[in-house]
């Protein structure tokens, strides 16, 4: 027997398939979907999410922040790769390390003392060859995630490799500030140490709270900026 919000998904997903909702329509927000389903606006988001991993719609919250590329918004939870391909943009990539390590400040913030972690940095250039961005991403080294330094990426994109491990995020928190450029990561991206860069913190997990991943990006603020949407939302 399906589950309330599968069932959901399913009547949503036939409906998008057969026409009935316009490519890049809304569909009914979550107060309008919860009295058509006679659920709650949990059951209609856990639907929603699952429309959003089958690539059906694209979901944000009514009170949320979307990262700008070009006054393009950017759905960064796909990763940088797939949502910039998403938007048409053509940066290339550079993977500056992927190893093993230990950082125990990390563990003790995310509840996961002692965890050992599979750190991956990358480096995104625009066409001329400037570096735009910079991101450190921190997974757990379970399972298959273990050999990445060894086997490297699938396909090129941690979130595949993510989601071939069996780690599909279900929710997360962002946290975004300015940060000045230290020596290291002025080097890396080309630029002057104390540069103001836009930096942004994400952090995933499962449905059942198994941590995910935990990414830090730096930004060049030429390209990216955040954008704040208000209203009711879906």
């Amino acid at each position: 027997m399906k589950l309330k919000h599968e069932a959901i998904a399913e009547a949503l997903a036939a409906e998008i398939r057969a026409g009935l909702h316009d490519r890049g329509s809304r569909l009914a927000g979550e107060h309008e979907l919860a009295k058509r389903f006679s659920t709650s606006r949990t059951t209609v988001r856990q639907a929603l999410a699952v429309l959003h991993e089958a690539d059906l719609i694209s979901t944000a919250p009514g009170r949320g922040s979307f990262v700008m590329y070009d006054d393009r918004p950017l759905d960064d939870r796909l990763g940088w790769t797939r949502a910039l391909a998403r938007e048409g943009i053509s940066l290339s990539v550079r993977v500056v390390r992927i190893e093993l390590i230990r950082d125990e400040q990390l563990a003790e913030q995310l509840h996961v003392p002692g965890m050992e972690m599979i750190a991956i940095d990358r480096v995104r250039y625009v066409p001329n060859g400037a570096a735009v961005s910079l991101e450190r991403s921190r997974v757990p080294a379970d399972g298959k995630l273990r050999d990445l330094p060894l086997s490297g990426l699938h396909q090129d994109s941690l979130q595949s490799t993510l989601r071939d491990a069996g780690l599909v995020p279900h929710h997360g928190e962002e946290l975004v500030d300015v940060g000045l450029l230290t020596r290291e990561e002025a080097k890396l991206l080309g630029r002057r140490a104390g540069t103001a860069f836009l930096h942004t913190r994400r952090t995933t997990w499962t449905r059942s709270g198994h941590w995910i991943e935990h990414v830090e990006s730096l930004l060049d603020p030429q390209h990216f900026r955040l954008r704040f949407r208000l209203g009711d939302g879906q």
